[in-house]
């Protein structure tokens, strides 16, 4: 130490040296008068667990103590230990600070920073602290086998309020659990402006790395669609897996599509995200390849594999316009039988699949979770009066759909517009009922499907107190019912004859055999809403 602070005041410049668990130098870093910047380290840590294994050392001469952006360098490279000497006009060190992370936050900030008066006062034995602090990291988080689920920290950055930060990350966190991903903590961050460069603010980003490596999480998770550049900064900076609410979104849909065309839509969705991200993901295509096929032996793998994914995106269109052609086909048919169409929309996990099973007496597939229901399913509904009409139950929506995802589900989605009727099913349950039913609205804008008759349809009415239900009604001009109920549905279905065919049916009575509803006894609209 006596040594690097003399160099250091000999040359008026700042000196550092990174140092390894057994002693050995790495690295000396010369800097200026009054800053050093650490240069880029490479990928040389062993897990989301451990520390790098790399302590630095370096000079002040300013007399400054150790700075936060020391701090913020040491957390972010995940170094062993950040250490300070002041150099006196002599050339002599003086005060020696030194910082490391601890292994919870339990304490405060998650980091310790020690100041001694002088280089005697250090009585430290770094290999056994250090030993120490990772075994206990390691023994609060143990590490991750293949078996078990990947443990991730949701991060929502808005320029809105907090509460509209909390609500988004709530539904991330449910999408999140969908994907069979296990959610250890959340952080928000409301900005004036979005950081360009990191999405988030440098001491933001700083105290998420920290709270990873203490916490264990393996997988950070972004409330917002970042862009390519964004999330190779932030994977360079943290040396973490990092995605995005996009990304979440369409590896659920992977998982759930189970038709062809399904699957057709969900790759071509896939294909557009991945393309502008390759040259991060796909670091190691940028060597130099040649052969038969290529054009000529100077094309890099990374513009072979670019080149492929603009062939699939290519083959991908043309499967979907021939579907759009069949499905196209089936709904001449269907105007030929003069049948009208009735389609289910509503944000995800809403109870469609369920109010289309109770109308049709089917059994499509229902689950607590979201998007489970990914291919459109038509069957047909019988009304009491013997009138019949197509019923259609579709993919559920979400705030901030992907623009791709919505592009590629545009020949499931264009059924829609051939709807003589929509059915606007809602969660009534849901604290959220006024956003979901904003975002509902809102992508039936963008799709122009503004001006089809619709039904706002209150559903799980049975899971609310009076109060809320009451509170409901004076808010929403919709028709309540529990669609496990088929006993709730009278009044939909009379409203639905209605729009359809101008008529309604009866106050009471009971239904005829066609009916999926035989032998239930039929409400009024009003002792259901009092109800």
């Amino acid at each position: 130490m006596r040594t690097l602070s003399r160099l250091s005041r000999e040359i008026k410049r700042q000196i550092g040296l990174l140092i390894s668990r057994k002693g050995d130098i790495t690295h000396v870093i010369v800097g200026d008068h009054q800053r050093i910047l650490i240069p880029e380290l490479g990928r040389i840590r062993g897990g989301t667990q451990r520390l790098r294994g790399l302590r630095y050392v370096h000079t002040h001469l300013r007399y400054e103590p150790l700075s936060q952006e020391d701090i913020t360098d040491m957390i972010l490279l995940g170094l062993d230990m950040m250490v300070v000497a002041q150099v006196k006009e002599d050339g002599i060190p003086g005060k020696i600070s030194y910082s490391h992370i601890l292994p919870s936050a339990e304490k405060g900030k998650g980091y310790e920073v020690v100041d001694l008066p002088d280089i005697g006062q250090l009585d430290l034995d770094f290999q056994s602290f250090i030993a120490n602090l990772e075994d206990e990291i390691n023994r609060r988080n143990p590490a991750i086998t293949l078996r078990s689920k990947e443990k991730a920290l949701l991060v929502g950055v808005s320029t809105n309020s907090s509460k509209m930060v909390e609500e988004s990350l709530e539904e991330l966190k449910e999408l999140a659990i969908s994907n069979d991903i296990h959610v250890i903590g959340t952080m928000i961050q409301r900005v004036r402006q979005i950081n360009p460069r990191f999405f988030i603010g440098k001491g933001k980003l700083s105290e998420l790395v920290l709270r990873s490596l203490q916490e264990g999480a393996d997988l950070i998770i972004f409330d917002r669609e970042l862009n390519p550049s964004q999330l190779r900064n932030l994977t360079d900076a943290t040396d973490l897996k990092i995605t995005d609410r996009t990304k979440i979104i369409l590896d659920i849909f992977a998982k759930r599509a189970v038709s062809r065309e399904g699957k057709i839509q969900v790759e071509l969705a896939q294909l557009k995200y991945l393309l502008p991200r390759l040259t991060h993901r796909w670091a190691e295509l940028s060597r130099i390849s040649g052969g038969i096929g290529a054009r000529g032996p100077g094309e890099k793998k990374l513009e072979v594999y670019r080149r492929s994914i603009h062939e699939r995106i290519t083959r991908l269109k043309r499967e979907l316009k021939e579907i759009r052609r069949q499905r196209g086909e089936r709904r001449r048919l269907r105007k030929k039988r003069d049948l009208p169409v009735i389609s289910i929309v509503g944000y995800t996990n809403a109870g469609k699949s369920t109010l289309l099973n109770s109308l049709t007496k089917s059994c499509v597939k229902v689950e607590d979770k979201l998007f489970v229901t990914l291919d459109p399913t038509s069957k047909r509904l019988r009304f009491p009066t013997e009138k019949e009409a197509i019923i259609t139950d579709t993919v559920g929506f979400i705030r901030n759909l992907p623009e791709d995802l919505l592009e590629a589900f545009s020949a499931t989605l264009e059924e829609l517009k051939e709807a003589d009727l929509l059915l606007h099913v809602l969660d009534a349950s849901s604290p959220y009922l006024d956003i979901h039913k904003k975002a509902v609205e809102k992508i039936l804008q963008r799709l122009g499907l503004h001006t089809i008759p619709r039904i706002l349809v209150l559903n799980k009415w049975d899971l609310l107190d009076q109060s809320d239900k009451e509170r409901i009604l004076l808010n929403f001009d919709g028709i309540p019912i529990s669609a496990i109920n088929p006993s709730t549905l009278i009044p939909l279905i009379s409203e639905m004859e209605r729009l359809l065919y101008g008529k309604a049916l009866p106050a009471s009575g009971s239904m005829n055999s066609a009916s999926p509803f035989n032998k239930q006894t039929v409400v009024s609209s009003k002792a259901l809403y009092k109800s």
